[in-house]
C-alpha cells in the first residue's frame, strides 16, 4: 500500500498541524510515513505546502509527484486550486469552504467553489461552523482531520487517539472540543 498526500494552506491555518497528526497516527499503525514542507514567504498569510506520503513499505523519496497525490487537504479553496495538478484522475480533494482573504483581487468565491466541484471527487466542508458547533473555533483543522479521515488509509480511532494525545497537554476540555471537531468532520464528509 501507498498512499500520497498534498496539505494545503496559508500560514497560520495548521497545515503543519494536520500533517503532524495524520503522520503520527500512521507510524501508530505501524505505517512508514516520509513527509516534506515548503513555507511560504510570510510565517502568516504566506502559502504552505506540505507532501506525505504514507505506506507499509520503503517509500522511495518525500515529494509526491505531479498526478501522483490520491488526496489534496486544503485549509482554503483557492490554494486547493493551486495544487490541484498534483491530484490523480480518481484522486479525492477536501477543502475548506472558508477563504482567507489575504491578496486584494482574491476571486470571486462560488467561481473557485464551480472549479473545486467540476472535479471527479471533492469535499467542500463548512469547517468554522463545525468547529464552533464543537465548542472550539479555532478547530477548524481538526475539523478537516476528520473530514480527510474518510479517505486516508488510516484508521478513525488512530487519529483520534492521537488528538487526544496532541490536545491533552493543554487542557482536558481542548482536548475534547478537538476530538468533537474530529468527528463533525467526519459526519460532515459521510452524510454527503
Amino acid at each position: 500500500m501507498k498512499y500520497d498526500v498534498i496539505l494545503a494552506g496559508v500560514g497560520g491555518q495548521g497545515v503543519l498541524s494536520v500533517a503532524s497528526i495524520i503522520a503520527r497516527a500512521a507510524v501508530s499503525e505501524g505505517l512508514e510515513v516520509r513527509q516534506s514542507e515548503v513555507h511560504g514567504m510570510a510565517q502568516r498569510g504566506g502559502a504552505v505546502l506540505a507532501h506525505m506520503r504514507i505506506a507499509d513499505g520503503v517509500i522511495p523519496g518525500d515529494l509526491v509527484p505531479k498526478g501522483g497525490a490520491d488526496l489534496i487537504i486544503s485549509m482554503e479553496p483557492l490554494e486547493s486550486l493551486r495544487y490541484v495538478s498534483y491530484l490523480k484522475p480518481d484522486g479525492m480533494l477536501v477543502t475548506a469552504s472558508e477563504p482567507f482573504n489575504n491578496i486584494s483581487n482574491y476571486p470571486e468565491l462560488e467561481g473557485i467553489y464551480s472549479l473545486i466541484k467540476s472535479l471527479p471527487k471533492s469535499k467542500i466542508v463548512e469547517t468554522s461552523a463545525l468547529a464552533k458547533t464543537a465548542g472550539l473555533s479555532k478547530a477548524v483543522n481538526t475539523v478537516m482531520v476528520g473530514a480527510a479521515s474518510c479517505f486516508l488509509p488510516i484508521k478513525a480511532q488512530s487519529l483520534e487517539k492521537t488528538i487526544t494525545e496532541t490536545f491533552s497537554k493543554k487542557d482536558v476540555s481542548v482536548a475534547e472540543a478537538n476530538v468533537k471537531a474530529f468527528n463533525l468532520g467526519q459526519a460532515a464528509v459521510k452524510a454527503g
